[in-house]
């Protein structure tokens, strides 16, 4: 019953777009490769708004871009800007595709849904969603002036939200929850102790602040490849931080900025560096071979087998990042090759060690409630400290389905770490085992 935009939408998902966004089929970003440009798409629930970038727009609703919405945001902050993707370099046009999937993610799925089946513990919450459109990891505080030609505020923007909402029921919550992936989730590190105090100044002492950061714990690792900063694909983790948090005036907690000299504010966007110092609590949620961690490192999985090198480097950012997250109180970490989860409708399925992330989530919840009502410890048999320990990409049988950049088959743990160029004679004398028993044992999960 599929309407023919629908269909070419579905066709195009499969052959080209990411495994993240896929299965929204009817609301897809994608891009494929077209000799040596890639082209790009974004598939909206309205007919009317069907686009293709590369200078070719199709079906453009007569009211113009401005008025295009996918997943209920407006994307009038872009209109200027797809206007100009055909002269825009690859690099770029890649981040503006990666912009377009933030900045609206799948609405009603995953922690915001309202279905008990796919949100079991907080269907009924009260949710407010805030798109990210200010590009300073929520922490700029620089209004557009003369000097200035753009704005960054998105500190100042969670700011005046809180102040909106204290208006309409939040004066009268018991618990705020500061949730964000990707940016947001680094967002959250930035602003949950702020929010708190904010919320003490205006009188509401009662309300407990807590933050769920998912994929923004990021390391300020060494790059597998060093390249020159010309973008931010390019740039170094510290780099990027370093240059932009001047451009946004970006603002970090008071607590975090004394660990450091001044002009190393950079820091505290890191989010082993700024935890200690954070007094809310916060729930890290972090795949231990994170996508954009390893892009901005400079490891490209481009459907190449990988290199020794990059294999090795790629085992190693798992162990660092395993390393980090070993003081944080509630942690979900599964060793898999993916970004973001928790506004993803497969989130539920996800599991560390026997435990789902919804189910440590409302570990973590009780806990917290318990500690605040009698200081009991962490409830037995309910864990909110989960770390995978298995050394590879994907060998958690429960990591999100796989995908052939290329063919958009699916693939199994051993096929994709064939693919990867995973050496079983090797690993498995590694190992100590037969390679017919480590085989067994990957197909298993264990």
């Amino acid at each position: 019953g599929m309407q023919a935009w629908q269909r070419e939408a579905q066709q195009l998902c499969c052959d080209g777009c990411s495994s993240a966004v896929s299965p929204l089929l009817a609301s897809c970003c994608t891009s494929w490769a077209v000799g040596a440009q890639v082209v790009y798409a974004i598939f909206s629930r309205d007919p009317g708004a069907l686009l293709g970038l590369n200078g070719k727009f199709r079906n453009v609703p007569s009211t113009s871009l401005a008025n295009v919405f996918h997943h209920g945001c407006l994307f009038s902050v872009w209109s200027e800007v797809l206007h100009e993707v055909p002269t825009i370099p690859l690099k770029s046009q890649t981040v503006i595709c990666m912009f377009f999937v933030s900045l609206c993610p799948s609405a009603g799925t995953g922690i915001l849904s309202s279905q008990p089946e796919e949100n079991p513990h907080w269907w009924n919450a009260n949710m407010v969603f805030i798109p990210y459109c200010s590009s300073d990891v929520w922490s700029g505080a620089s209004s557009k002036s003369e000097k200035n030609e753009y704005a960054f505020m998105g500190a100042l923007i969670i700011q005046e939200v809180i102040k909106e909402l204290v208006g309409k029921g939040l004066s009268t919550a018991k618990v705020l929850l500061l949730a964000g992936s990707s940016a947001g989730g680094t967002g959250v590190l930035l602003n949950v102790d702020r929010v708190a105090e904010q919320l003490e100044e205006m009188g509401y002492q009662g309300i407990q602040v807590r933050g769920l950061a998912d994929s923004g714990w990021f390391l300020d690792n060494k790059q597998y490849r060093r390249t020159d900063c010309i973008d931010t694909i390019t740039c170094a983790p510290t780099e990027a931080i370093r240059r932009g948090i001047r451009y946004w005036n970006g603002i970090v907690p008071e607590r975090c900025k004394l660990q450091f000299k001044e002009g190393e504010e950079w820091n505290c966007f890191f989010g082993y560096k700024i935890y200690p110092t954070l007094r809310c609590p916060v729930f890290v949620v972090q795949w231990l071979f994170d996508e954009a961690q390893l892009t901005v490192d400079n490891v490209h999985l481009t459907g190449q087998p990988v290199q020794e090198g990059q294999w090795l480097y790629i085992q190693n950012l798992g162990r660092e990042l395993r390393n980090t997250l070993k003081d944080v109180t509630a942690s979900f970490a599964p060793a898999c090759l993916s970004h973001e989860i928790i506004t993803r409708n497969h989130w539920t399925d996800i599991q560390v060690k026997g435990t789902s992330l919804p189910r440590a989530l409302h570990c973590w919840d009780r806990s917290l409630h318990e500690s605040n009502k009698n200081g009991k410890a962490p409830l037995k048999g309910c864990p909110i400290h989960l770390i995978d320990s298995c050394p590879w990409p994907h060998c958690n049988p429960s990591c999100p389905t796989i995908r052939d950049q290329f063919t958009g088959q699916e693939m199994n743990v051993i096929q994709f770490l064939m693919h990867m160029g995973f050496d079983v004679q090797k690993m498995a004398q590694q190992q100590g085992l037969e390679p017919s028993k480590l085989l067994g044992m990957l197909s298993s999960g264990n």
